[in-house]
């Protein structure tokens, strides 16, 4: 049995002997690899990728996605990001608008959030009880076994481990800088008054996943790129891809 996660004893800082300009090159050649690699996922189509970020407010999401993936085409790959239901989701099981923007094998597909946010903020908030949670995760990891065997679905699940204090930090920019006021929400200082209870319900919810979580410590944000860079090129090596042999029925000249 693994050994149980508590995000109180994992740091959310690089460790001291970790060379930063290092580091960041590595993180560099590492967007290279994964675009040849999703070059391979579409050429070859016999593998779907679903990337999720999970993370507090200003973990860095976003930026996540634009420093690990920004090298790959926008062909063959899309990024999800999910807010709260809208009235005819919420007609329906909490999956249903889940399972629609999976992705189809050849295709590499981000969550930014995702489904998890069903046993967080409505857990954290008291909007369904701990019966209702409980059966939630047993359909999320059933639901993760499905994509998983039956359409060859690779899932890398990423929490975004930010500290408190970096957080205000984050937050307070999306007031001062210009650029990012458009990310300015003040929901997002009434939530984080709820960050233990949020902490409990990640820690809870990672460690009865099936699927097991990285946890990605993002205080300094090239120490998160570096690691995420890692792990994804890892990842998708371990499909052991090929590029398909030319089919032609064409009798081409010898040279």
């Amino acid at each position: 049995m693994a050994e149980r996660i508590d995000l109180s004893k994992i740091s959310t800082r690089a460790p001291e002997n970790l060379d930063k300009s290092k580091a960041k090159e590595i993180a560099r050649k590492n967007a290279d690899r994964i675009a040849e690699l999703h070059g391979q996922l579409i050429a070859e189509g016999k593998h779907a990728v679903l990337v999720i970020f999970q993370g507090m407010d200003a973990s860095g999401k976003d930026g996540a996605m634009r420093k690990v993936f920004g090298e790959c085409t926008p062909f063959g790959m899309r990024a999800v990001g999910w807010k709260k239901p809208t009235e005819l989701e919420f007609a329906h099981d909490f999956l249903w608008r889940i399972h629609k923007e999976m992705p189809a094998k050849g295709e590499l597909v981000i969550f930014n959030r995702s489904h998890y946010e069903d046993v967080l903020i409505q857990r954290v908030h008291g909007w369904i009880d701990e019966e209702r949670v409980n059966a939630r995760i047993d359909s999320i990891n059933a639901f993760e076994r499905l994509v998983t065997y039956d359409n060859n679905t690779l899932i890398l699940k990423f929490y975004l481990h930010l500290s408190k204090e970096q957080q205000e930090e984050e937050l307070m920019e999306r007031v001062v800088e210009k650029e990012k006021h458009f990310k300015h929400n003040d929901g997002d200082w009434e939530e984080r008054e709820h960050w233990d209870a949020y902490r409990a319900a990640y820690e809870d919810v990672i460690n009865r996943s099936e699927i097991p979580w990285h946890i990605i410590p993002v205080d300094q944000r090239w120490y998160r790129d570096y690691l995420m860079s890692n792990i994804v090129v890892k990842a998708l090596e371990g499909l052991q891809m090929t590029w398909p042999p030319l089919e032609t029925e064409r009798d081409w000249p010898k040279t």
